[in-house]
């Protein structure tokens, strides 16, 4: 096949595996009461089952970090590509809580390439000055699977039940993988001769504690909890359970947030470029979204209207957290990159795994405004060791 003439086209083929990312680990959220009801479980063991999620990705970042730098994009996307969809597979044919969680497992390890697939890809085949924008354009593509884990998942549970979400999501990777195989080219990076690859796995555990990364590593530990757990777990249950919406009502709402993650991402892409300053409007936006979630709590008895504009306006003020990747990129030369980009990942979604434990047990003793509030006190208390982490590195 020739080579292609642009990074465009491989950079959208490889950000189809962050679609089915997105829409597979915020599935949950919309369908909470039925698999519930069907796992025999709690809120807070449903929390603590599709906490394995995030847990599973943020091991796996290891090795996925490994091989972008030492296999190529190509033969890593492809690898997790279809350990996703065995994942998706095993989540529909679940019979009880072993198999969900067995399931859950394979899920969180295979979308653990997802993001940083196209990430590195535009990190290698982009200049520097529109690696930013690039960045944006990623999250906006991969964000989408967002929107179908809204209002179309829930017209298809209510239609199908939820085990017909995680064949949908089988069939997204079964596609992702064969526009990844078609498009993508770009060969490995060279690599440093007699290195193993336990050697290698050290590095991107050596990165993520280095001075260089340490303020992101705690910046991040809460910004994609948030994601997670707002759209990803209690969304549903506040806007179902707490104000007394419908699944397909609640769907409306969650995918208004997921269509300014979607949106948001290109257009902070753009304003970090013009305005620079990425420390301040990481840790402002962090702050912003804290308060959003306690005025959500605040606002239990308003009208659901008050609802549908927090969770868009927490959507949108969230994704600013995609400038931290600018910030890892100027940390460490090319030939790095992949294994920097996949520590900050571990950040994101080791935080997200904790916090999701933490959330089900805060939900167990004060209901799910309580487990939100965590959340919200989360961003506060990283935000806070961001700032003064940057200030003892300058």
């Amino acid at each position: 096949m020739p080579q292609n003439r642009g990074p465009a086209v491989p950079i959208l083929a490889l950000a189809l595996g962050h679609v089915l990312s997105n829409a597979v680990r915020t599935l949950p959220a919309i369908a909470a009461d039925v698999m519930q009801r069907d796992l025999g479980l709690s809120a807070e063991g449903l929390a603590a089952l599709t906490g394995a999620f995030p847990f599973a990705f943020a091991i796996a970042m290891v090795p996925v970090g490994v091989g972008l730098d030492r296999f190529g994009v190509r033969r890593t996307a492809l690898s997790v590509l279809a350990v996703a969809g065995i994942g998706a597979a095993l989540a529909a044919m679940a019979p009880g809580v072993p198999g969900m969680l067995l399931a859950q497992l394979v899920l969180g390890t295979g979308c653990a390439g997802m993001l940083m697939g196209p990430i590195t890809y535009a990190a290698r085949a982009v200049p520097a000055s529109r690696f930013g924008l690039w960045s944006g354009i990623i999250l906006t593509v991969g964000n989408t699977g967002m929107l179908l884990s809204s209002s179309p998942l829930a017209w298809l549970v209510d239609r199908s039940g939820w085990r017909a979400g995680y064949w949908a999501m089988a069939g997204l990777a079964a596609f992702a993988f064969t526009a990844v195989a078609l498009t993508v080219r770009q060969p490995a990076p060279p690599r440093q001769a007699g290195r193993s690859l336990l050697q290698d796995a050290g590095e991107v555990l050596a990165i993520a504690v280095s001075p260089a990364l340490r303020a992101l590593m705690v910046f991040g530990f809460a910004s994609f909890a948030v994601v997670l757990g707002l759209r990803g777990l209690w969304g549903g249950p506040w806007l179902m359970e707490v104000k007394g919406l419908t699944r397909i009502e609640a769907g409306h709402i969650l995918f208004g947030c997921a269509l300014a993650l979607t949106i948001a991402p290109v257009v902070w892409g753009w304003v970090e470029r013009v305005v620079g300053r990425p420390v301040l409007l990481l840790a402002g936006s962090h702050y912003a979204v804290a308060a959003l979630i306690l005025a959500l709590i605040a606002g239990v008895r308003l009208p659901t209207g008050w609802d549908a504009v927090i969770f868009a306006l927490i959507g949108a003020i969230i994704s600013f957290q995609m400038v931290a990747f600018g910030l890892v990129r100027a940390a460490v030369p090319p030939e790095r990159t992949g294994r920097a980009l996949s520590a900050l990942n571990i950040a994101f979604f080791g935080g997200a795994a904790v916090m999701q434990a933490v959330s089900g047990l805060v939900a167990a003793w004060g209901g799910i405004g309580a487990a939100l509030a965590s959340l919200a006190v989360a961003l506060i208390l990283c935000t806070t060791g961001f700032l003064v982490l940057r200030r003892q590195a300058a």
